[in-house]
């Protein structure tokens, strides 16, 4: 499975240490995930490891995969973060094995994670926050919806956090593997929100969401437009200008930007 998800069209792949793994099992999936990264040659998507908080075996597993590994992930995801002192606890382990590099992705997934994600998402050593849904909702004792509404305000948080400290927010996964068109709409909205990606939990959800996320031509035409008309305004000192009869401010040319660094991501412009 691990190889298989490897294999995928996917920007990134996490091997799962956490929830995944029976309690009973932790150290042959350990060890599955040393040999499976060493193995590795010149993968596509960058190579994560989930691993278990660190009250239960979160340091036990950084030890392995990170100091046993002759090629260690690009990044570790962190569950149930609920403040920069989890990060930092990771930080400073990972600093201690000499793997500064490693990139750290908390999940906030919980009532204090989403109370705290600011000072989750600006803690040093973060490169992206994700929000873990179906944890969160049990911790708050949600009611959980066809539409999410429960989910509404902890969502635009890890989405405001994310913004503020200048970092990637990845959504949830969504359970129902065989529900495409329940999928595509979720992402589509979380798209919306200004989420930069989202987690998946089947290979056959990876084109779905890759598409959701990547810009259609007249979007990308318009962020062109807006971007010559930017430097074009530059040139003669004009501080706004107009693109098909539309007024186009510092906030406009941002979201061009971003179109366009989606549909570069996509490889398809």
């Amino acid at each position: 499975m691990l190889e298989k998800a490897v294999a995928t069209a996917a920007d990134a792949v996490i091997f799962d240490l956490e929830d995944a793994v029976a309690p009973d099992e932790t150290g042959t999936a350990r060890r599955t995930a040393v040999e499976t990264l060493d193995a590795l040659e010149d993968p596509g998507p960058a190579v994560s490891v989930r691993i278990n908080p660190y009250e239960r075996s979160g340091r036990a597993d950084v030890a392995a995969v990170v100091g046993e590994a002759a090629t260690p992930p690009e990044f570790i995801v962190l569950p149930m973060a609920e403040g920069a002192d989890d990060v930092a606890t990771l930080r400073d382990h990972l600093a201690d094995l000499g793997a500064e590099g490693v990139g750290i992705v908390p999940l906030i997934e919980t009532a204090a994670g989403v109370q705290s994600a600011d000072e989750i998402a600006a803690a040093a050593g973060v490169t992206a926050i994700a929000y873990g849904d179906q944890d969160f909702t049990a911790d708050v004792g949600a009611t959980v919806t066809a539409d999410k509404t429960e989910s509404l305000y902890a969502r635009q948080r890890v989405v405001v956090a994310a913004g503020a400290a200048g970092v990637d927010a990845v959504d949830t996964v969504y359970t129902d593997i065989e529900d495409v068109d329940g999928l595509r709409a979720q992402v589509e909205t979380v798209a919306e929100f200004g989420f930069d990606g989202k987690l998946a939990i089947h290979p056959d959800q990876v084109p779905v969401i890759n598409e959701a996320f990547t810009p259609d031509p007249d979007e990308v035409a318009w962020a062109e437009r807006v971007i010559a008309g930017k430097r074009t305004a530059d040139e003669t000192g004009d501080g706004v200008f107009t693109v098909d009869g539309q007024m186009i401010d510092p906030p406009l040319v941002e979201r061009a930007r971003t179109i366009l660094d989606r549909a570069a991501a996509a490889g398809t412009r």
